[in-house]
């Protein structure tokens, strides 16, 4: 494998994810951020920031395999969430766990960072992720 995932001793917990991935490879898979939509364009799950979110992993995931890869190659994760509050981590979580086993994602999952911003660039849009994955 060319991903070691790892939580050193003493960071901060819990959490969703490891703290800090080790990648050996020569192969680098860069995500542009997803969002929910369907392969024609149209929106998925309006106003549902659990089902966004699920969404955009699958298009993710969509995006890997397209590479050649999988959630077991990603070394980070970036995501984006408009208006961020607190309230919403709930919301957060649920769309990771409707597509935990579907996607295979590792648990913990791989670094994060979740990022609240104002917008994205279409208003209806409440999250986008993006990933970064490492192949032998």
């Amino acid at each position: 494998m060319s991903v070691q995932l790892i939580t050193p001793p003493n960071m901060f917990g819990p959490v969703p994810y490891h703290h800090v991935s080790i990648s050996t490879g020569t192969r680098h898979i860069h995500v542009a951020g997803q969002i929910a939509r369907d392969a024609d364009g149209h929106p998925v799950a309006t106003g549902d920031l659990a089902g966004q979110f699920a969404h955009a992993l699958r298009n993710t995931a969509l995006g890997l395999a397209g590479a050649g890869a999988t959630f077991a190659d990603v070394v980070r994760l970036r995501i984006f969430v408009t208006n961020w509050t607190p309230d919403k981590y709930a919301d957060f979580l649920d769309g990771i766990n409707q597509v935990a086993a579907e996607l295979a994602l590792p648990d913990p999952l791989p670094p994060l960072s979740a990022i609240g911003v104002d917008s994205l660039f279409e208003p209806d849009v409440l999250v986008e992720v993006e990933a970064y994955a490492v192949l032998d």
